[in-house]
């Protein structure tokens, strides 16, 4: 009984998948391993990355055995790894483009022949041995230029199944089979059928590697996001380390820095790890990582991300992620995942292909029956043009480029604009959403509340007393608002207590006791649920949320001592990223737990019709239900941590992040910049992504669906014209490149303007 392995997600780049059918077929066989959970190929890339429980070498050995080759990735550094993938694809670059010469050599000296009128026949003697020389010649470059099709051909005939190389074989191998007849035996055929197409071979298979060729160098431009990213890491950092009985800074590879290490960083230098600051103050630029244009000031207690920009001071920071762990190489993880990764709607052209390339053939059959039973003589070669036409220009390798392009180009441009997408399928998803939820604390607002009123209701007690037991009682919870609380204290000296027996109750607020005092501090629910009479000071209560403020209630020994307001500053962009929402035509609904007056006050300022108050954290994720319910695809908005279950439950979460936490797993997108203009950003790419799929699926079905009809001679008995094998061979080559250019298009999208 074989070891059970834990589970895992590898990555292996295959070799010779030609198309579409390829990856549906690969996909298909990994899928059925009893141990693996799921499988998705990337056509544009040939990376095929697989989740369970089985071995590098099961799978490489499952891909072989259906006619493919597979490497496993391995572990290196990402630099390291795309370095060798463009020396790759260069070297597969320069091949192709040698094929390429090869087979237009040939070709296109025979095509000029032919097209000044020189016979293409064999009637001499003569003519005889100079078409054997020149199919011969012709084999040759077979062989050299396209043996890869030939190869990918049989491969996939032994293995009872077809693809893009199958059609290419059959179409050139007829032509050339069917000329060498001609040549060899030519009166076994009638005269007006002695026409050879070695031309047609050799221009076929230089413009399929032409195609290839520039798809190969168009693709390279896809990755560009993530070579962004890969050289905002520093080579090298300044620690501080022990030296002979002292400390020294030295300087050392990335790679040796250590967790807890002191680093220096002097002006102008990139941040090598993430950390914390011990020392120094200084301007550090995070645009490159949130999209933000303005630098944060950087102090003592602040915390850094690797791949920034120190700008002016110098700091001393202590390291508190090292290499995979850092803020940038989850980034980039990420981001090489959702590039990796398929969207429903890049399922369609799988299964379509599946069924694409037998189709095609039995429709080239068919042609060539129809051509020798009822088209003009010769109708052998008329049978033969046709069929050749049609494998050639039915190949399906458009269809497969059409999503895994724009999925790469998208997900890349919306980390540019510090948007990280999980996955191809949030990416959909957010392209259709009809219902955005905010969350008020930290997403519309800043989430950094300041005390602004403390209402004395009991002279007994000073200001500064009531602002110290409240401040002690509020040090034990991590609610937003209570540091507030807390944060006023210190501001004002004030030193706090311990408080014993302390409590949160869900949704209220919290309680302790202070020496013999029993102290509660929460909203008005928790007043009437420990029967507090608030007589005329709930009406000052409700003229301090009608101004957006937060009032909480404290009572002393269950007798109400004052009312402390707090109010969460509204973002500055909040307004004008809404109004973006809103201008999409998504309905924009707040949650929050504040008072309804709290929340109708926030709502009316930023321009949002529809809210929910009161609304405990447990409760969020049933809002959500509801509104899925009427019908609505939901966006939920969070900070990832109090709204995870919403988060999880919404069609599409995203989360409020920073640079030091970007991996929130209950989100599907995650936003590095607190503002919610990154939110609009990632709907407005996902959009032109779709989009930009739509297109290409479009263009690849259209291509093929109109141009089987005209390879087969639909056009023949109304205007006498039949398509030609080699604008066949042209027509699909420069598909596949134009489906790559205009994935490539995504590259200048810029959201709406703000």
């Amino acid at each position: 009984m074989s070891e059970r392995l834990k589970t895992t997600t590898q990555e292996l780049v295959i070799d010779g998948a030609s198309c579409a059918s390829c990856v549906n077929k690969i996909e298909r066989a990994l899928k059925e391993l009893p141990n693996v959970d799921n499988a998705e190929m990337n056509f544009a890339l040939r990376l095929v990355t697989v989740t369970g429980q089985t071995s590098s070498d099961h799978l490489i050995n499952t891909i072989e055995a259906i006619g493919y080759q597979a490497k496993v990735v391995t572990d290196t550094s990402d630099g390291d790894l795309l370095d060798e993938k463009e020396i790759a694809e260069q070297k597969h670059y320069k091949k192709l483009i040698m094929q390429m010469s090869a087979g237009l050599g040939l070709g296109i000296p025979l095509m000029i022949y032919s097209l000044l009128g020189g016979p293409m026949t064999v009637d001499t003697t003569l003519e005889r041995g100079i078409w054997l020389f020149v199919g011969l010649l012709c084999a040759a470059v077979m062989f050299f230029a396209g043996k890869h099709f030939y190869i990918g051909a049989y491969k996939s005939f032994i293995n009872h199944s077809a693809n893009m190389d199958t059609l290419i074989a059959l179409g050139t191998g007829t032509a050339w089979l069917y000329s060498m007849i001609v040549v060899i035996f030519p009166l076994a055929l009638p005269e007006m059928a002695r026409h050879v197409y070695f031309e047609a071979t050799a221009m076929i298979i230089g413009l399929i590697n032409l195609g290839l060729a520039l798809e190969v160098k168009a693709r390279g431009r896809t990755s560009e996001a993530i070579k962004r990213l890969i050289g905002l890491q520093a080579k090298t950092a300044r620690v501080v380390r022990e030296h002979n009985g002292s400390k020294q800074e030295i300087d050392i590879a990335i790679e040796q820095v250590l967790l807890n290490d002191i680093v220096r960083i002097r002006p102008g230098e990139k941040i090598p790890v993430d950390g914390t600051v011990i020392e120094g103050h200084s301007s550090v630029d995070e645009s490159m990582l949130t999209g933000e244009p303005m630098p944060v000031e950087k102090s003592i207690g602040d915390n850094i991300v690797a791949g920034t920009l120190n700008k002016s001071g110098s700091l001393l920071f202590n390291a508190t992620r090292v290499g995979k762990d850092t803020a940038l190489a989850q980034i980039i993880n990420m981001v090489k995942r959702a590039q990796n990764s398929k969207p429903p709607i890049g399922r369609l052209a799988d299964i379509i292909s599946a069924y694409f390339v037998p189709a095609i053939m039995i429709i080239a059959i068919i042609s060539a029956l129809a051509w020798l039973n009822f088209g003009p003589n010769p109708a052998i070669a008329y049978a033969v043009i046709s069929a050749t036409t049609v494998l050639i220009i039915a190949c399906p390798c458009a269809l497969g480029l059409a999503t895994p392009m724009s999925v790469m180009v998208g997900v890349g441009k919306a980390a540019e604009a510090g948007v990280l997408i999980r996955n191809g399928e949030a990416m959909q998803t957010a392209s259709k959403i009809t219902t955005m939820i905010l969350d008020k604390t930290g997403t519309i607002t800043e989430g950094m509340p300041k005390v602004t009123d403390i209402i004395i209701v009991n002279d007994a007690y000073s200001e500064d007393y009531i602002l110290k037991l409240a401040a002690s009682l509020e040090a034990n919870s991590e609610h937003p608002l209570a540091q507030a609380i807390v944060d006023s204290a210190k501001a004002q000296d004030i030193e706090l207590s311990a408080v014993t027996e302390f409590r949160t109750i869900a949704g209220l607020g919290v309680e302790a006791k202070y020496q013999q005092q029993s102290l509660a501090f929460g909203n008005q629910k928790l007043m009437l649920t420990n029967n507090v009479a608030l007589n005329n000071f709930a009406t000052q209560a409700q003229h301090l949320a009608e101004e957006a403020k937060t009032p909480m209630f404290f009572t002393i020994d269950n007798k109400l001592a004052a009312i402390i307001a707090v109010s969460d500053p509204i973002k500055e962009d909040s307004i004008a990223a809404i109004n973006r929402l809103k201008g999409n035509g998504i309905r924009v609904v707040m949650l929050t737990g504040d008072n309804k007056a709290t929340a109708k006050a926030v709502a009316k300022k930023v321009g949002i019709s529809e809210y929910f108050a009161e609304v405990l954290p447990e409760h969020k994720s049933q809002k959500v239900a509801e509104l899925q319910a009427q019908g609505e695809i939901v966006g939920m908005t969070g900070d990832g941590i109090n709204d995870a279950p919403a988060l999880a439950l919404a069609n599409v979460g995203f989360a409020i992040g920073t640079g030091t936490d970007v991996a929130i797993e209950s989100a599907d997108i995650t936003l590095m910049r607190g503002s919610l203009h990154g939110l609009a950003d990632a709907i407005a790419i996902s959009k032109a992504t779709l989009t930009n799929i739509k297109q290409n699926l479009f263009g690849a079905f259209i291509y093929n669906a109109a141009g089987v009809p005209f390879a087969a001679g639909v056009l023949y008995p109304f205007f006498g014209l039949l398509l030609s094998p080699v604008i066949a061979g042209a027509a699909m080559a420069f598909s596949s490149l134009t489906v790559v250019s205009n994935a490539n298009r995504l590259r200048f999208f810029k959201p709406q303007e703000y």
